[in-house]
């Protein structure tokens, strides 16, 4: 692999790591608002399962101290592209400092739980509907 070409797919994993982040967060908005509006989206039994199991995803890598496998393989990419996991492209950059915060590893597994509680809690309130 050529370091161009690996720099390019690490912005293009920040990338895919920004749009996860958005699902998560942004989907528990579009199923509160949708909840308000009576919107039947909101109620979309895949969607709200897949969104179930992203937040249960981070939450368990959280709970096992595992790394997150986007950001081991941005962080490997941008070292085969000759640079170190920080030596990033304009849009790599902004992406970037838009999903990491530095603050301590217990910090994340708390707000992760309690985010993953909020959207356990909504389904539970505000249950997904099966077509039928």
């Amino acid at each position: 692999m050529t370091p161009a070409l690996a720099a390019w797919l690490a912005d293009i994993t920040v990338t895919l790591h920004s749009a996860y982040v958005l699902f998560v967060v942004g989907g528990q908005a579009f199923i509160l608002v949708g909840w308000a509006r009576g919107w039947r989206a909101a109620r979309n039994f895949t969607f709200r399962l897949l969104h179930l199991a992203g937040i249960g995803f981070v939450v368990l890598e959280s709970w096992l101290g595992a790394r997150c496998p986007l950001t081991v393989l941005e962080n490997y990419l941008r070292q085969v592209a000759g640079g170190s996991p920080m030596d990033i492209s304009f849009v790599g950059y902004w992406l970037r400092y838009l999903l990491f915060y530095n603050a301590p590893e217990w910090v994340f597994t708390v707000v992760y739980t309690l985010f993953a509680a909020a959207v356990i809690t909504t389904w539970l309130v505000y249950p997904p509907r099966r077509r039928g």
